[in-house]
């Protein structure tokens, strides 16, 4: 395999299109987040906002809880039942899992995911349903389209069939067996997650801080990375962008005095859109 380590201010660059004058939401494509099963909606919410904030011209949040009519906090954000995500027009990237709960409604919803033909990121409780079923991971290995999966290690430990320890002890041995398995880009999250392409390259992430330990923090990487795949950066480019992106951004939380205690993942996008834009900025010098 061939690793590439951070170094200095930004990750290795990767460009998004530009923007020119008479652009419009429609050219910087579209997120549907997939989640959000009672009592568990703001993660879905979370996803949509961190995706909204990074770009993506339209956001669809399907949710399980149909009592959830609106986001108060992010009216921007589209709520639609989760059938609207099945015809989302392209360019689109799809979130399946944050708050997706395991019931077999959400199989059910994960089985009608898997054979779309848009780029998919499978995060949190589609893992969990992935892991041990034979079935569900032949169609996610069986995709042409785009896959990414970020297991933190409990998660890898489950569709490795291992323990978190082993993981821990292991991790990139345990990347690459993940790889294997689901044929996808996946990002091993932790302290100094690391990325690994469907090409075998790995990349390691150095941004980040312990206040990130927090509930929701899994959810706003996801819709980070879901806009930038959007928006047409390649999985791995968009993936270790994101990672990179997010543990800067609660970098920057924690400088400003949000953290590291109590630091909430709500409060990372608008340090991750302030952070995208520099970015940005710096690819095009």
């Amino acid at each position: 395999m061939k690793t590439m380590l951070t170094s200095g201010l930004y990750p290795p660059p990767a460009r998004l299109p530009a923007r020119p004058m008479e652009s419009h939401k429609g050219d910087f494509g579209a997120v549907g987040i997939l989640g959000g099963a009672p009592g568990m909606a703001g993660a879905a919410l979370l996803a949509g906002r961190a995706a909204l904030a990074c770009g993506a011209g339209r956001v669809y949040v399907g949710l399980l809880d149909a009592r959830v009519a609106v986001d108060a906090g992010t009216p921007e954000l589209m709520l639609a039942v989760p059938e609207c995500l099945l015809a989302l027009p392209r360019p689109a990237c799809l979130v399946a899992g944050p708050g997706l709960g395991l019931a077999a409604a959400a199989r059910e919803w994960l089985r009608a995911v898997l054979p779309l033909e848009h780029a998919v990121l499978f995060d949190a409780d589609a893992l969990n349903l992935l892991a041990g079923d034979d079935a569900l991971l032949a169609l996610l290995r069986a995709r042409a389209a785009p896959s990414l999966i970020t297991p933190h290690p409990g998660e890898a430990a489950r569709l490795l069939g291992e323990t978190p320890a082993t993981v821990q002890a292991e991790r990139p041995e345990a990347l690459r067996r993940l790889q294997q398995l689901t044929g996808a880009c996946v990002v091993l999250k932790g302290a100094h997650s690391l990325v690994g392409s469907a090409e075998n390259e790995v990349w390691r992430n150095e941004t980040g801080n312990p206040g990130m330990a927090a509930p929701g923090m899994g959810d706003v990487l996801a819709g980070i990375i879901a806009a930038l795949l959007a928006q047409g950066m390649s999985a791995f480019d968009a993936a270790r962008t994101g990672v990179w992106l997010h543990g800067a951004a609660g970098d920057a939380a924690a400088r400003a005095g949000l953290g590291p205690i109590g630091l909430a993942a709500s409060e990372l996008i608008p340090h991750a859109r302030r952070l995208l834009n520099q970015y940005i900025a710096a690819c095009r010098t």
